[in-house]
């Protein structure tokens, strides 16, 4: 076979990435079920939205804590107790529908939320040890890689949850997924390396938060990178586009999977992007400096709506550029978090920067909802536009000056 012709590196990353990416398509494919299930059921779309609540806020407690326990168990215990849970918030699914009621499909959520920052958690910080140190081109490489082709895979699980829905009904669609879920688990179980990540000294409770300047910097940004995402992307977009345009439900789902797979897309070819062909790796000045382009984006997007200059146009336009440098800004972040965590403990750092990520991410959503309900999308977009220039200016603390890249590592 020629996976055994691989190095053990580069089997152990395919093994992590082959986890990651079923376990992003059962999770955006339940995304999308829940939403479209209950929405067929009458739900009002803040009640939907509620459903989602504690999956965003056990994000944040989950890549804190789960850093610790990737610390001191090993990634590959948390990567399979990730997709353990999974499983099992699927099965809470399975129940007779008239118990599909908002609390349970809440804590159904809640557990999902865990196994998948866990996952991701997991995922991240395995890169890290699979790389030689010296090798910045290669590391960059695989963290767009995985952070792109994740992404683009959650957009396809949109899909795939709706047809799984349109053809076998919510019930059949959860086992469906449960089911191969458990196998991906089994084989992950007896495959992936023993204490991978696992920190020499057992970490202590309290270690919990970084002591890295450049990671605490790097987290900060990265929350308000976030933040400036969700702020108008999670309630605003799809609501305005649905309300003022007369997109129907279908066409906006579809196009919001769209765009988050080419946003994934982008992803993977970041490292092009930012230095690869000349070669260097990103640094911090190099974030800086993409963030203040991203902060043009939704600024004039609001511009062009309030002077009604094509809306349509300039809002879809707007977002696919958006998008793009975005994906770049955020592939940039994940290359830089995985080159400063330190490799003994590598979770330890990799999930505080996560938790950074969710607090954003749940900072935006509720600021979409309440600023667009009270003041509309242009709004959202100048917090938007705010946001990532906090994020810019948080980036001038970032190290500089990374090592170049050998031309080895660029060809990699």
């Amino acid at each position: 076979m020629a996976l055994t012709r691989l190095s053990p590196e580069a089997r152990q990353y395919l093994l992590v990435t082959g986890n990651y990416w079923a376990f992003t398509l059962t999770d955006g494919a339940l995304r999308m079920l829940v939403v479209l299930y209950f929405h067929g059921l009458g739900y009002s779309p803040l009640a939907i939205a509620s459903l989602f609540l504690f999956y965003e806020i056990f994000g944040v407690v989950t890549n804190l804590v789960g850093g610790w326990l990737g610390a001191r168990l090993g990634l590959n215990r948390t990567m399979n107790i990730g997709l353990a849970l999974q499983v099992l918030a699927l099965g809470m699914l399975l129940v007779p529908p008239l118990w599909l009621t908002v609390p349970w499909v809440m804590g159904a959520q809640a557990l999902s939320g865990v196994a998948k920052d866990l996952n991701k958690m997991s995922a991240k910080s395995s890169i890290k040890l699979l790389v030689p140190g010296e090798a910045q081109g290669q590391l960059y490489q695989w963290v767009a890689l995985l952070t792109g082709s994740k992404n683009a895979l959650k957009g396809m699980g949109f899909f795939l949850g709706g047809a799984l829905l349109t053809l076998l009904g919510f019930q059949g669609a959860v086992l469906v997924m449960a089911l191969a879920l458990a196998l991906v688990w089994g084989v992950s179980m007896l495959t992936l390396k023993r204490d991978l990540g696992k920190a020499k000294s057992k970490p202590r409770f309290r270690e919990i938060f970084s002591k890295s300047r450049a990671i605490n910097y790097l987290s900060a940004a990265r929350l308000f990178l976030f933040g400036a995402r969700d702020v108008w992307f999670v309630v605003a977009l799809p609501v305005y586009l649905a309300s003022t345009f007369g997109w129907d439900h279908w066409y906006v789902g579809g196009f919001l999977a769209l765009w988050i797979i080419a946003y994934g897309v982008v992803q993977t070819q970041a490292p092009r992007f930012t230095g690869k062909r000349e070669g260097r790796v990103p640094d911090g000045k190099v974030a800086m400096g993409w963030a203040l382009v991203l902060a043009l984006i939704p600024a004039l997007i609001a511009l062009a709506l309030h002077v009604d200059l094509h809306p349509a146009i300039s809002l879809v336009g707007g977002l696919m550029v958006f998008g793009a440098l975005f994906a770049i800004n955020s592939s940039l972040h994940s290359y830089l978090i995985v080159s400063y965590a330190g490799s003994d403990g590598v979770s330890l750092d990799v999930g505080f920067y996560y938790m950074a990520n969710a607090l954003g991410r749940l900072l935006g959503t509720l600021l979409s909802g309440l600023v667009f309900q009270l003041y509309g999308l242009e709004a959202c977009l100048w917090i938007s536009t705010l946001f990532v220039l906090l994020a810019a200016l948080i980036s001038i603390g970032l190290p500089r000056h990374q090592p170049p890249v050998s031309s080895s590592q660029g060809a990699s």
